[in-house]
């Protein structure tokens, strides 16, 4: 159910290839005195798979596109996202789109340029409206690509060794497409840990993210010998300016669009940019030392994940390093934690640190060893947690094949 009730985190969608209608926006709910999020797509072909995904309370569908579009996106949205509330920004004087609009399922309609009273007070009345006329929806697929963020209370706990591995182990295993995430802003590591050179980076997105499309992305990120793609991060000095939640929710949409499967390596701290990546995964791989300082760390860690609305079903905690010597022991953890422990990685710390200083992930340079191993068998894992699709030019050679052994069958 996507029924909002007082107490709850409003989630809002906003549809617009303007950035400026975000922004009013933004602005207009910084007076709601409740909990929030907003979100932000700007290509109208994405908003549906993103209102699946994220399950809105509400969504404003800014008519900047042409009226016919608008109308035939409402419908869509109504259809997608049955729970949400769905206002229409049009411009003033406009009511002949603004009828059509609600006609099509909106359950009222803004004006421009945006009075933040009238916003809220139109939001309070369509989610209330919604609330008395709300059904159970019927359960909506997924789109196409899964998202999976590997995050850390602290650093050395083998975060991107791990993120990396297991990247180039689901490529290995599932034959799909993979891109991983460098989203460590202060350290970024990826180039250094996989011996990329490409002087593009997500910086390079940024600008562009209301007209990206697959080609565009695909000339930023850089291609991996192991058959991975990466989009890196940019040194320190060069990010002017943080990257903004509605930005990386947007373009995280756009690449589970395009890859069956984004792995994020998340650096800290934990702000609103990390948490833009955390909303939109669809598991979250923690990874942990068995030591005590990294377990107060991590309980830490968990309790801002469950404060910010995340189950603990979404949050695997994988122990790195598990058979070290002198460390505390599993049930120790798991008592500690109030968790169980999902995975475990054998500790060969050598050789991580080899695989590191060479570029070369350890499933390639090492695939006899015990961790790499273990690597593989936590890919196996989210590969069966989280199946994807059959891509469609796979999809239809299958058809073609089971066509032409048709075709033989009956020749013969």
């Amino acid at each position: 159910m996507t029924e909002y009730t007082a107490g709850q985190t409003l989630r809002l969608l906003v549809v617009s290839a303007r950035e400026g209608a975000r922004d009013e926006l933004g602005q207009a709910l910084s007076a709601w005195r409740r909990e929030h999020r907003l979100y932000w797509v700007s290509q109208p072909d994405l908003a549906p798979a993103r209102a699946q995904e994220l399950v809105p309370h509400a969504i404003v569908v800014d008519d900047d596109m042409a009226g016919g579009q608008v109308v035939a996106l409402i419908r869509d949205l109504v259809a997608r996202a049955p729970g949400a509330a769905i206002l229409a920004l049009v411009e003033a004087g406009e009511v002949d789109r603004a009828r059509q609009a609600v006609l099509a399922g909106a359950r009222g309609f803004l004006t421009k340029p945006l009075q933040p009273d009238e916003f809220l007070a139109t939001l309070q009345q369509a989610l209330a409206a919604r609330a008395a006329g709300l059904r159970e929806p019927e359960p909506v697929g997924k789109p196409a690509g899964w998202g999976v963020v590997f995050c850390a209370p602290k650093g050395g706990t083998g975060r991107t060794t791990l993120a990396i591995n297991t990247a180039v182990s689901l490529h290995q295993a599932t034959r799909r497409r993979v891109v991983l995430v460098d989203a460590d802003y202060s350290a970024p590591a990826l180039d250094v840990a996989l011996n990329v050179h490409s002087q593009r980076d997500i910086t390079d997105l940024l600008p562009r993210l209301a007209r990206l499309d697959e080609e565009l992305i695909r000339g930023v990120l850089a291609h991996h010998a192991s058959g991975i793609d990466v989009l890196l991060a940019p040194p320190p000095a060069d990010l002017s300016s943080p990257i903004s939640l509605p930005q990386v929710q947007h373009l995280t949409v756009l690449l589970k669009r395009i890859f069956p499967w984004v792995i994020v390596d998340l650096g800290l701290p934990l702000d609103e940019m990390a948490f833009a990546f955390l909303d939109v995964a669809d598991r979250i791989v923690m990874t942990v030392l068995p030591e005590m300082v990294g377990l107060r760390n991590t309980r830490l860690m968990l309790d801002q994940l469950h404060d910010r609305g995340y189950g603990q079903d979404k949050i695997w905690l994988v122990l790195n390093r598990a058979s070290i010597k002198a460390g505390v022991s599993v049930a120790d953890i798991e008592e500690r934690l109030k968790m169980k422990v999902t995975y475990r990685v054998p500790d060969d710390q050598p050789l991580a640190t080899y695989s590191i200083n060479r570029g070369v992930p350890l499933v390639m340079s090492h695939r006899g060893s015990a961790v790499a191993r273990a690597v593989r068998g936590l890919a196996k894992m989210l590969a069966e947690a989280h199946p994807a699709p059959e891509p469609e030019h796979d999809v239809a050679a299958a058809k073609r094949r089971g066509l032409f052994g048709k075709r033989r069958e009956a020749r013969a």
